[in-house]
């Protein structure tokens, strides 16, 4: 996006968000072994990421919307709602720097259905796969965090850095957004130098 031009209804903030506090809802994650589920991806290919080697971030998020579409009535007043396309244009962004510290694959990851999923990943030429749990199998396999909205059950936003088919750390709640990538990059830097 050019300096000139505004940002779209998906990619703009409200400042007055309501802050996520955390519930505790993760605290079982970090050393958890990933079960065998596949998710379908954006890019065409069933993912495993229980068995995928080396570092990989995952961050789930609970629906992208789309320019033009309202959001559903309420949606702001949902903390932590507010904020996939940001967070997904961060984590495109800082590609580069998430790579250097050894991050092999990055994912989103939400309960959207994959047609869903590959316009906003178009849209927003992302150079990672979106993964739609719409079954939620993967989601109840290991617990994560949701909420309903209506008759639908979402994803809390939550990034976790998986090492060889294991979480290794939990970021959640995650807030800002739109700060996710770089909060993984200096965790990690840090991590790393701490060895």
């Amino acid at each position: 996006m050019s300096d000139t031009e505004a940002p779209s209804d998906t990619e703009a903030l409200p400042l007055d968000l309501p802050v996520p506090a955390d519930d505790g809802a993760a605290a079982h994650l970090p050393g958890l072994e990933l079960p065998i589920v596949r998710l379908m991806g954006t890019h065409g290919h069933p993912v495993d990421l229980s068995d995928l080697s080396g570092r990989v971030v995952v961050y789930a998020y609970p629906r992208t919307g789309r320019p033009g579409e309202p959001s559903p009535e309420g949606w702001d007043e949902i903390p932590g709602a507010r904020g996939c396309t940001p967070q997904s244009c961060a984590f495109r962004d800082s590609l580069d720097d998430l790579r250097s510290v050894g991050i092999h694959h990055v994912f989103g990851l939400s309960a959207q259905e994959t047609e869903y999923q590959r316009e906003a990943a178009e849209r927003l030429a992302l150079p990672f796969p979106l993964l739609s749990d719409h079954r939620m199998e993967f989601t109840r396999a290991i617990r994560l965090p949701t909420f309903t909205m209506g008759e639908l059950t979402l994803l809390k936003r939550l990034t976790m850095v998986i090492e060889d088919g294991a979480i290794a750390h939990v970021f959640y709640p995650v807030f800002p957004p739109q700060e996710s990538a770089r909060q993984v990059v200096d965790f990690l830097r840090a991590h790393d130098a701490a060895r």
